[in-house]
C-alpha cells in the first residue's frame, strides 16, 4: 500500500509540474515577444463621445477629470475598466464576438487578435455568459445619456432587462459621479477603433442604413 501511495504522490506531482509548465510557463515563453501596446500608445485620438461627456455634464466632468485631453481620456477609461471589473459587468457582457453561428448577426464582425494586443485588454474580459449583448464594439451605438439612464435604472430603458441598477454611481441629486462618467467613457471607448457601427439585431437602425 505504501508503494501505491508513493506512486500516486509522484504521479500527482509530475502531473502538476507538467500542467504548470504547459499552461503557465509555455504561454509566457511563446507570447513574451508579441508586442503589447500601452494605454498611451493605444489612445491617440479622443472619441467624440468623450468630448460630449464634458459638454453634457460640464460641472461633474471638470470636477472629475478637468479638461478634455488624451491624458484625461486615459484616466477615465482606466478607471472605467476598474469599475467594469469591480461591478462584475463582464459576467453578463462579453467582449469577444466568437466565430460561431449567428454571432455576427447579433454583435457584428468576429473579433480579431489585434483588438486585444494592448494593456486595456489585459486581463481579457471575454466573459462566460451572454445575458446582455457583447460590448467589444459598443462605441457610438447609444448616446451618453442613454448609458447614464441605463446605469441608473435599466428598466427605464429596457423594461424586461435583468441588469441590476447602479444608483450609487450617482449623487443625491441623481447627477453622475466620477465613477459613472468613467464607466460611460470606457464603454463608449470600446470599439472606437472601428467607428462604423455594424448593423446587428441590437441596432436595427444600422441594419436599415439609418442615422446613428
Amino acid at each position: 500500500m505504501e508503494r501505491f501511495g508513493a506512486s500516486f504522490l509522484i504521479a500527482g506531482i509530475v502531473t502538476f509540474l507538467l500542467g504548470f509548465f504547459l499552461q503557465g510557463v509555455m504561454p509566457v515563453l511563446t507570447l513574451r515577444k508579441v508586442p503589447v501596446a500601452t494605454v498611451e500608445e493605444l489612445v491617440q485620438t479622443i472619441p467624440p463621445e468623450f468630448s460630449d461627456l464634458a459638454e453634457e455634464y460640464p460641472v461633474e466632468f471638470e470636477r472629475a477629470f478637468g479638461e478634455v485631453s488624451l491624458a484625461s481620456l486615459v484616466e477615465a477609461i482606466e478607471l472605467g475598466k476598474e469599475n467594469y471589473i469591480a461591478e462584475a459587468c463582464w459576467h453578463c457582457h462579453s467582449q469577444f464576438v466568437r466565430p460561431v453561428s449567428k454571432e455576427n448577426i447579433r454583435f457584428g464582425p468576429v473579433s480579431t487578435p489585434e483588438e486585444y494586443q494592448n494593456l486595456m485588454q489585459l486581463p481579457h474580459l471575454f466573459g462566460t455568459r451572454r445575458v446582455g449583448p457583447d460590448l467589444i464594439r459598443q462605441a457610438g451605438k447609444h448616446s451618453n445619456d442613454w448609458h447614464m439612464a441605463h446605469f441608473y435604472e435599466p428598466r427605464n430603458i429596457a423594461p424586461y432587462s435583468v441588469m441590476p441598477a447602479y444608483p450609487w454611481f450617482f449623487d443625491e441629486n441623481k447627477r453622475p459621479t466620477k465613477r459613472a462618467l468613467a464607466l460611460v467613457a470606457y464603454v463608449q471607448w470600446l470599439g472606437s477603433w472601428a467607428r462604423e457601427v455594424p448593423g446587428t439585431i441590437y441596432n436595427v437602425d444600422a441594419m436599415r442604413g439609418g442615422d446613428q
